[in-house]
Parts: structure tokens; sequence; C-alpha cells
């Protein structure tokens, strides 16, 4: 494969990293977007990079910032939904 295009280690089971972060990013806004696609590459490459842990540890920031996005949210959201009852 092209190392620049398709890299070996962003294909796993003959399906391209970047198809699956624009399914999986499909209809989110910019911030979790961008989230959830750091936390599928990381996940993909880490056991071909060479680099696992690392990229495990790169994967769980993501995921950890992904949750403090969603918390923001549902908090937001109970906060909003609270001054509706008064």
């Amino acid at each position: 494969m092209n190392d620049v295009q398709h890299p070996d280690h962003y294909t796993w089971k003959g399906v391209e990293c970047k198809t699956v972060i624009e399914t999986m990013t499909n209809g989110l806004d910019g911030q979790e977007a961008y989230y959830v696609g750091n936390v599928v590459k990381y996940l993909y490459r880490y056991p071909k990079k060479g680099t696992a842990l690392k990229d495990l540890m790169k994967a769980r920031q993501y995921l950890d910032f992904l949750i403090t996005n969603q918390e923001v949210r549902e908090s937001a959201s109970t906060s909003r939904i609270g001054k509706d009852k008064d």
C-alpha cells in the first residue's frame, strides 16, 4: 500500500480508519467529532505502529475529553430544564 495515502497501520481487516471515522462522526458537532475521530484513530493504529502503549494512552486521553464534553452538555441541559420549571 501507499505509505502516504493508505498506511498499513491505518487499515484493519481491509477497512481504512478514515472510513470508520467518517461513519462514526457523521452528524456530530466539530469538537465531539474531533474527539471521537482521535479515539478511533489511536485504537486503530495501536497494534501496528510500534507505539502501542503511547497510542492507547492517547486514545484514553481523547476518550476522557469526550466524556468531559458530554458531562458539560448534560449538565447544561439539566440546568436549562430546571430553569424552565420555574
